[in-house]
């Protein structure tokens, strides 16, 4: 999830989001790593929407290793309590 976590970098987040990334830890897993960051819901909702261009756009193509770790992040994300209406 490094890719993520430089790209969410690169987007500017809002404060609360800037705060997460920022004491997020990272996790040496096998060959790669894992950025844990812990945050209320909405927060996380916000970064998964941020992450959106890696899954690829028009005129840059997606990487298949960030659209990946994009899809798992949205599985955690989901799996999350629901937010109030």
């Amino acid at each position: 999830m490094p890719g993520i976590a430089d790209h969410l970098r690169t987007t500017e987040p809002e404060p609360a989001e800037r705060t997460a990334l920022d004491q997020g830890v990272t996790v040496r897993r096998g060959q790669g790593c894992t950025l844990r960051v812990t945050a209320v819901p909405t927060v996380h909702r916000r970064l998964l929407d941020r992450c959106q261009p890696l899954d690829g756009t028009q005129g840059a193509p997606a990487v298949p290793a960030r659209r990946k770790a994009r899809r798992e992040y949205k599985n955690r994300v989901s799996a999350l309590a629901p937010t109030a209406p």
